[in-house]
């Protein structure tokens, strides 16, 4: 049976927050957490492969995507606003009971919706995003140059974040298999970052990103005590986040199962086919 996706808008907090949805509501739920600079087209690829049996749920948020872009001058961008909106989201929806996908910027979002309402997550699906210091790559040195002067740094740090160069790098990192990356993925991911007010509304979000590393020890705490069923994972080619992370999560939670991939920082570029694999044999547990 085919089940379309509906492109859909809610209104949250006075927001409209654009979302993906498709799958039979009675099916377990995943919700799809996405990354920088992405939005919830990045899981289109899952759309096309898992709503015959789930539930899939993907928002755009405020200030990414089909969503509302407020001014920041009336719009708080840092991440406990974001999962708070996120949070606002997943009630209107009635959303209960959910696996969380969090990529990247979906770690620091989803730890967020977890820790506040743990009694919702049936399971985290973790996929090239960190919650140790240590899973941050050198590529962070000008980052946190930022987060201690932000005046003396902005320059350096947008050239850093926005640039077209790292743009394309957030996908194909060091992958050789350059030819399987559709070239769209970072054209229309810069035009984004281009439009009127997003370099602001991204520099602001990043310069709290700096909450999330200080927060990290609050989350491996939260992993260690409640050893959620965690899947996690990992592009290797990532050019960000270093590849030791996977094994640090499994020293918070055991007996999680984890999977290195043959891909970059979106993994769903290149091996959506695996990952669909994945993801239905994880869920299967949880049913």
């Amino acid at each position: 049976m085919h089940h379309p996706t509906y492109n859909r808008t809610r209104t949250v907090d006075g927001l409209s927050i654009f979302y993906r949805e498709a799958g039979p509501r009675h099916a377990p739920t995943l919700l799809l957490l996405h990354g920088f600079p992405s939005s919830s087209r990045m899981f289109a690829p899952l759309f096309a492969r898992l709503s015959d049996r789930y539930h899939l749920v993907a928002p755009d948020y405020p200030g990414f995507g089909h969503s509302d872009w407020p001014d920041p001058k009336r719009f708080d961008y840092t991440f406990d606003r974001i999962a708070s909106v996120i949070d606002g989201f997943a009630q209107e929806l009635g959303l209960s009971r959910y696996t969380l996908y969090m990529q990247d910027y979906g770690g620091p979002v989803g730890f967020r919706l977890a820790l506040a309402h743990p009694e919702r997550v049936v399971a985290l699906v973790i996929q090239n995003a960190v919650a140790h210091n240590d899973g941050l790559g050198a590529i962070w040195a000008t980052r946190r140059a930022f987060w201690a002067d932000r005046v003396a740094h902005e320059q350096a740090l947008r050239e850093n974040l926005l640039s077209f160069a790292t743009t394309k790098s957030r996908h194909v990192g060091g992958d050789p298999n350059v030819e399987l990356y559709d070239p769209d993925l970072w054209t229309d991911e810069y035009a984004f970052l281009n439009a009127p007010g997003q370099a602001q509304i991204q520099t602001d979000l990043f310069y709290d990103y700096r909450t999330n590393v200080a927060a990290y020890p609050k989350w491996q705490t939260w992993l260690q005590k409640t050893r959620p069923q965690l899947l996690v994972l990992w592009g290797k080619h990532d050019p960000s986040f270093d590849i030791g992370e996977p094994e640090r999560y499994r020293k918070d939670v055991p007996n999680a199962k984890v999977a290195v991939l043959d891909a970059g920082h979106f993994a769903l570029d290149t091996k959506a086919d695996e990952i669909a694999a994945l993801l239905r044999e994880f869920m299967q547990t949880q049913e």
